[in-house]
């Protein structure tokens, strides 16, 4: 039933030739009816001995044969599977190496390895786990010769399956890429009829698979709603309808050359490729007996459903979240155990846990388990570790796991996700021109104007910030914002002079522009070309987060005099009526505490503006980076603003750093200011301006908000968690704090709770 190649034909023929000749040049040999010239070179012995007696590897000895198996992204990576005795089986990941990786690589026909990966991130394998505690030098010619509890001997179950990802660089002689693989390399729907085909997102159509070899179509025969799900979830959708219609015999292309038939999944792979399925030629009269294209149906998520922008929620609020990604549907998996968000360990973490929690927000199956927090860490506690999901559960919480304890994982273990979206043609109504890379430029956006007519035009630089930058980011699959720009006149200008958009106002999570807020009439206070906004977009973004306990255990209330406040009232760290007090004599009752701020992203926070352009403040002898970099305020507890604070960033540096990361940035000597990645600046709570003045405030139950990056200067990867809040209560003489935590630690419920509290009675909540 396989397809049988024209290299393959030349094996069977016992034609033997070198991998130096490239299989389009053979293939036009055949096609130009050379025959003769090709068994001349064959019987002058111009062609090296073939490997294509090898169907996985280049060293075989007809026993132990290696092949990569799950989910396919590409073709050097996967799960390792070895041939044993007549059967397939997997290796166990305990002891697994890099040095065992770059053993196996070359069994496939790789030069070495990049990297391993393990608790089964390729999906679980089925029947034997073969070799379990692997353990090579690395240059051994076979796994054989590396040391292991000797084959069939294992005490591993599939979730624990090693997989490789190799150097794409064949060996030397090595033929293995000749060999038909029947490997999916993408897969599409087509629209049962025209009048759909301009529609986004596509949820229903006819199932194309693209191979190396061009396209194909799957038998509907068998098809199952299972089948379906997978299928569904590939295509970014969470589930299936069931799906009667068959196409017509005018909607099939002629031209395909593969079809794929007995498709049997589970419903929970993540991937068509994980399910058992055979192979044909187009043109086989048993291809499909009863000559039809399987065709599926899928149920949009939420934020895919026609009309986006009238949206409502359609269940209530889900209990697993994504943080710290640049696009939408991937991020730090978080889920929420009674009122509080906390981070999910990744050991054991794999696609099918993964896909659970992609579905449960309204996307398709995941596209990548990512282990070591490869979205960011994050600062919670960890709820969740071990997590081993079969994957058809409705959520995370649903899945066997085993609870946490601090010795058992940090936050450098954190688990993310990318998952399966819907493609929705985004990035066709966005460009950006005249930077000097694909990552910047003005922004340009296609409009249709009342009389229907697209053209080209710009967006107003007024207001623009690092959080409308994110947008345009993420709309154009461009990853993180690094900057936002007002004004564009160094770059290039194109033919494109009209403003189209203006007063657009994000909060930062838009998957496009036009979804933020924007005047309903263009009104641009600046005209021309050099002010529309622009935007530089980064791969990684940093992640300032403040550590709200600290904040708790180290306040307190200072009655400072006059005559110490001399610099502090030049930086205008002290309240208006400070202006009218009896200077130097008198006093002003300071709310004082520390603040430690976190760089939990993936790139160094520095400041918008260079060294060049730093204000120096001689009375405190320091330059200032950023004008502000932090908001101080307290409130009353209808929100309403009794007093406030703010701090220049003066001195961003790094005061500690997690064990094994050097520190970057120090102040002194005009050195470079900002924050490095697992590094933290300590502002202490006995410097200047390190306090909000309460002198004019009187007795009684208030908020204290801090909020860090407060005008978005600096682009982050995520500014839900710039704001901190605690409970405060003031008697006149002291002040205690309670409950003091990041803006988006806690569940919307225990949010509203806490913005409408009874107060104290004394130093205890009541």
């Amino acid at each position: 039933m396989h397809i049988l190649k024209p290299c393959k034909l030349m094996y069977t023929l016992s034609f033997r030739f070198s991998c130096s000749l490239h299989l389009s040049h053979f293939l036009a040999m055949l096609r130009g009816g050379l025959w003769d010239m090709v068994i001349a070179m064959v019987l002058w012995g111009v062609w090296l001995p073939s490997c294509l007696s090898q169907t996985t590897s280049p060293s075989q000895d007809g026993k132990i044969k290696f092949r990569l198996a799950g989910y396919p992204r590409k073709h050097n990576e996967g799960r390792v599977e070895v041939f044993y005795n007549g059967e397939w089986g997997t290796i166990c990941d305990d002891d697994f190496t890099l040095a065992n990786a770059h053993v196996l690589c070359r069994h496939l026909g790789f030069v070495e390895a990049l990297s391993w990966s393990h608790s089964a991130k390729y999906g679980p394998g089925t029947g034997k786990i073969w070799l379990d505690n692997v353990m090579c030098g690395g240059s051994e010619n076979s796994i054989e010769k590396c040391v292991s509890r000797g084959w069939g001997n294992s005490d591993c179950t599939h979730q624990e399956d090693a997989g490789v990802v190799c150097k794409d660089e064949r060996l030397p002689g090595d033929c293995s890429w000749l060999v038909n693989e029947n490997r999916m390399e993408n897969i599409h729907l087509r629209p049962l009829s025209g009048a759909h085909a301009g529609r986004m997102p596509v949820t229903e159509g006819v199932i194309e698979v693209k191979f190396k070899e061009g396209w194909g179509h799957i038998c509907n025969t068998g098809w199952t709603t299972k089948n379906s799900r997978v299928v569904c979830g590939m295509m970014g959708f969470p589930s299936q309808r069931t799906m009667g219609k068959k196409p017509s015999s005018s909607s099939r292309k002629k031209l395909l050359l593969l079809w794929i038939h007995s498709v049997a999944c589970t419903g929970n792979e993540a991937h068509l490729s994980a399910c058992s399925m055979e192979f044909s030629k187009a043109n086989s009269s048993a291809s499909c007996p009863d000559g039809g294209a399987a065709v599926v149906s899928c149920v949009p998520g939420p934020l895919f459903t026609q009309g986006r922008a009238r949206r409502v929620k359609l269940k209530p609020m889900s209990q697993v979240r994504l943080k710290g990604g640049a696009k939408t549907g991937e991020g730090r998996v978080e889920v929420l155990k009674g009122s509080e968000w906390g981070t999910v360990c990744d050991d054991h973490w794999n696609l099918q846990s993964s896909s659970v929690v992609c579905r449960e927000l309204g996307f398709g199956t995941a596209k990548e388990a990512l282990t070591g927090a490869r979205m960011g860490q994050g600062m919670g506690p960890i709820y969740m570790n071990e997590v081993q999901c079969r994957g058809d559960e409705k959520s995370l919480w649903d899945c066997p796991h085993k609870s946490i304890t601090a010795e058992d994982c940090k936050h450098m273990e954190d688990a993310s996700v990318i998952c399966n979206i819907p493609y929705m043609g985004f990035e066709k109504s966005i460009r950006l021109t005249g930077g000097r890379t694909q990552l910047e430029g003005r922004v340009e956006l296609l409009l249709s104007t009342g009389s229907g007519v697209r053209d080209w035009g710009l967006v107003c630089g007024d207001g623009w910030t690092s959080r409308e930058a994110m947008v345009v980011c993420r709309q154009l699959g461009l990853g993180h914002a690094s900057s936002g720009l007002r004004e564009t006149w160094y770059w290039d200008s194109s033919n494109v002079t009209e403003m189209v958009l203006s007063g657009v106002k994000c909060k930062g999570n838009e998957m496009t522009l036009t979804d933020c807020q924007h005047h309903s009439v263009v009104s641009c206070k600046r005209a021309g070309a050099q002010f529309s906004a622009g935007v530089i977009c980064s791969d990684m973004a940093s992640d300032l987060v403040l550590n709200a306990p600290l904040v708790e255990q180290t306040v307190y209330i200072e009655d400072r005099p006059l005559h110490l406040l001399y610099c502090a009232a030049e930086e205008n760290c002290l309240a208006k009526s400070a202006a009218q007090a009896n200077w130097p004599y008198g006093h002003r009752r300071l709310l004082r505490f520390s603040s430690e701020i976190h760089n939990i992203g993936k790139a160094d926070f520095r400041p918008r503006l260079g060294r060049h352009s730093w204000v120096w403040h001689e009375c405190h002898r320091h330059y200032h980076s950023m004008d502000i970099f932090t908001y101080y305020d307290l409130l009353s507890l209808n929100g309403t603003k009794v007093a406030d604070g703010h701090k220049a960033s003066f001195c961003l540096e790094d005061t500690e750093c997690h064990e094994g990361v050097s520190k970057h940035y120090e102040c002194a000597n005009f050195g470079e200011q900002g924050i490095t990645v697992d590094c933290w600046d300590l502002y202490r709570h006995d410097i200047d301006c390190q306090w909000i003045d309460i002198t004019d405030v009187k007795p009684g139950n208030y908020i204290l908000q801090v909020i860090i990056n407060p005008n978005f200067e600096v682009a982050e990867s995520d500014i839900t968690n710039n704001a901190m809040r605690c409970n405060c209560k003031y008697d006149g003489n002291r002040v205690w704090l309670h409950k003091c935590h990041l803006g988006d630690s806690f569940s919307e419920e225990a949010e509203k709770e806490f913005e409408h509290y009874p107060g104290q009675l004394n130093n205890k909540i009541s």
